[in-house]
């Protein structure tokens, strides 16, 4: 029963990696994301039921649209494979079954995939637009207050200090990163940056996040040496989605925390 379980779960994950893609496309373009059917980018042809299973669409269409032959980017079923074993992990991390699952670690389970939808949105719209989007970041604060009714509703040792001082610090960054918007600011990323590590902070503690900047900032030192090495003397794109590669850093983090609980 068990595994049945968790193939349900790797399945879900797969529908989650499908929409997040997407999102992640429809997001920055203003576009629907609920009630616009699912469609190529391409030619406009909306996809049937067969041309939008997770994964296996993309093997049977070889790659390709069905009506114009434009090919399909292989970062979609990557995302749909990798959500799925997110979640995998996620539930054996919390060693969800059949008895558990609707009960306090169910809760802990709905929260951890919300983490996990926020991530992928946050790094999926950055590394193609180099923008962290204020209506994920309000998504990630909702979440987050979420957790906070949850951990204050369940643990009587919850410690409101921190609740007290992360929402206000949250307060603060957002009026500044308003402020500069009002002010035709050429920038508020840097403002967006530091509400996205303390969502992530909340999500994952104080280790958590301090293991997660040091392995971006590892991530991205030897990127950009890589680059100037392929790139020597030659003009490229030096920008850098910063964003992208915390998000990265932390389901890293977040995948070794919850491997080590199952001991692997």
């Amino acid at each position: 029963m068990e595994i049945a379980l968790y193939v349900i779960i790797l399945i879900m994950g797969t529908v989650f990696g499908s929409f997040l893609t997407l999102a992640t496309y429809r997001i920055p373009l203003g576009q629907d994301i609920v009630h616009t059917h699912s469609y190529c980018p391409k030619c406009n042809n909306k996809l049937g039921f067969f041309e939008m299973i997770p994964v296996l669409s993309y093997i049977f269409l070889k790659g390709k649209c069905k009506k114009c032959h434009e090919k399909i980017n292989i970062r979609y079923p990557i995302i749909e494979i990798l959500t799925g074993i997110a979640f995998v992990i996620l539930a054996l991390g919390l060693r969800i079954n059949i008895y558990n699952v609707f009960t306090i670690k169910g809760i802990e389970f709905l929260l951890g995939v919300l983490f996990i939808v926020f991530l992928f949105l946050i790094a999926g719209i950055d590394i193609e637009h180099f923008v962290i989007h204020k209506g994920v970041l309000i998504y990630g604060i909702v979440i987050s207050l979420l957790n906070i009714i949850y951990q204050y509703s369940f643990f009587s040792n919850y410690n409101l200090y921190k609740v007290i001082i992360y929402l206000i610090a949250i307060a603060i960054f957002t009026i500044l990163g308003t402020f500069r918007i009002k002010k035709k600011a050429k920038n508020d990323y840097v403002y967006s940056l530091i509400i996205l590590c303390l969502i992530i902070n909340f999500f994952t503690l104080e280790i958590g996040t301090i293991l997660t900047i040091i392995l971006a900032l590892l991530i991205i030192s030897i990127k950009s040496l890589i680059n100037k090495i392929l790139n020597k003397g030659k003009k490229y794109n030096n920008k850098i989605p910063i964003a992208f590669y915390i998000c990265i850093s932390n389901a890293i983090v977040w995948i070794t925390i919850f491997l080590s609980q199952i001991g692997v």
